[in-house]
């Protein structure tokens, strides 16, 4: 093994000598890849097929203390470092180019205590994985709405999903968090333990360290009335608008989705997906407007396990394709929203790119701004278009087309986005993410000062510390 040009914090690239690299890869227990080496290029892949970027080192953790290790060679030679969790960040933060990726994907434990109804789960498992085990024992927390999510990334961004109406984001049912910081001190944080970080990790995405493991609070989830219908595009402002009205209207065991996509058969058509987190018998009774409105050309809604409910998108983000989203939160969804969003998705490029509304749910509105960094409690919904396609050669108009759709819909943003569909700051732009965080950031600002003033974990959304 010769010596190693790899990128820094501050520009440049150093050269690492051979033996250094000898002792840091003596020093883990599980694997270090370099260019060449087999498992390099698997190791360096994630869930969005345009990521196509090369780290000179993946640490491919094992345990804690591989993560402490690499935090440590990271320090010492102020190297460039990404960390990846599930890998299904659409952006690819998770992968540097020419740095060091802190890789967590073997780390996939979870541990379930049905008694005190409580799970663990290390930093690289995903939702999947993580509702196959607490299912097991009926039980559940808020994850998201694709079961290839980690549960990191989202968790830590703040974290929407199906069962958000009645028990929050994903962030507010998370009861402590080990967390390895800059300086390579695992920490334990909770509402007792190093409070200020426990609040800014829910919400303030991965600034602060590395989170090894995740405790959550779970709840009793049974059979679930969940599903979608649909409607022919023609209808599409109508039905979006009912749509609107039903989704500010329904009760707390109810979330919702609301979109436009190709059907199968090459069709534009209205999805309108939804979950009743509640009695079978209560949820028929409260899901009948939605089922008899058009009425829709196909119902999908029936009895499901939370687990499959969680798989409803899964056929939609295939691992692999190319993609490419612009998102923003909104406090209500108008005509002038609904019309904007039919008119530019009937030019959509690409059977596979969807538009979408996705419910905060009323439980997570209930809670105050300040009381976690995620801030955008006042919210509605998010706004998104996730475009998918599988040539590169596609790339420039697809990305276009939805970079102009985004234009067309910032009149109607609440004026934040959710910092888990964003990327870097040098597309996004220091203010956008800035206000990604709202009036959380200064208080963010001076936690990363706290945690990591040198700004070790920069390659996400950042937040810079204050000096």
């Amino acid at each position: 093994m010769g010596d190693l040009r790899i990128n820094t914090t501050t520009g440049p690239e150093t050269v690492i000598e051979a033996a250094a690299v000898e002792r840091f890869k003596a020093s883990l227990r599980g694997e270090m890849l370099r260019a060449g080496d087999d498992g390099y290029d698997e190791a360096r892949k994630v869930w969005n097929g345009m990521i196509d970027k090369r780290p000179a080192l993946i640490a491919r953790c094992a345990g804690v203390a591989d993560v402490i290790s690499a935090i440590a060679f990271a320090r010492t030679h102020r190297l460039l470092v990404s960390v990846r969790g599930g890998g299904h960040n659409i952006p690819g933060n998770a992968v540097c180019e020419g740095g060091l990726m802190i890789d967590l994907a073997r780390m996939r434990s979870v541990r379930v205590d049905p008694g005190r109804r409580t799970a663990r789960a290390e930093g690289g498992v995903t939702w999947g994985e993580f509702d196959r085990e607490t299912q097991a024992l009926g039980l559940a927390t808020t994850g998201g709405s694709v079961s290839d999510t980690g549960i990191g990334g989202l968790t830590l961004g703040g974290g929407l999903g199906w069962l958000a109406g009645r028990y929050g984001l994903s962030c507010d049912n998370l009861l402590s968090a080990d967390v390895v910081t800059a300086d390579g001190t695992l920490l334990v944080a909770s509402a007792t333990e190093n409070a200020d970080l426990f609040w800014g990790l829910r919400g303030g995405g991965g600034n602060f360290g590395v989170v090894t493991s995740f405790e959550y609070r779970l709840h009793a989830v049974g059979p679930l009335l969940a599903g979608m219908v649909i409607h022919p595009f023609p209808r599409a402002k109508e039905a979006l608008a009912f749509y609107r009205d039903f989704a500010k209207a329904i009760p707390d065991e109810v979330n919702t989705m609301g979109g436009l996509l190709t059907s199968p058969e090459g069709d534009l058509v209205v999805v309108i997906a939804v979950c009743y987190n509640g009695s079978l018998e209560a949820g028929e009774k409260v899901l009948r407007p939605l089922r008899e409105f058009g009425p829709p050309v196909a119902d999908q809604i029936r009895p499901m396990a939370y687990h499959e409910v969680q798989t409803l998108f899964d056929g939609a983000t295939v691992r692999g394709r190319r993609y490419y989203i612009k998102s923003s939160f909104m406090q209500s969804i108008s005509d002038g929203a609904i019309d904007t969003l039919v008119a530019r998705f009937s030019a959509v490029p690409s059977p596979l790119s969807f538009v979408f509304f996705q419910q905060l749910g009323n439980a997570a509105n209930r809670v105050s701004a300040e009381e976690t960094a995620f801030s955008h409690r006042g919210a509605l919904c998010e706004w998104g278009c996730l475009s998918s396609w599988t040539d590169p050669a596609d790339d420039g108009g697809n990305i276009r087309w939805t970079r102009e759709l985004a234009e067309a819909m910032q009149p109607f943003s609440a004026g934040g986005a959710y910092i888990t569909q964003m990327g870097l700051e040098d597309e996004e732009g220091a203010e956008r993410i800035q206000a990604a965080y709202g009036p959380n950031y200064q208080r963010l600002a001076a936690l990363k000062h706290k945690y990591d003033a040198t700004n070790l974990f920069r390659h996400n959304q950042n937040i810079r510390p204050t000096m």
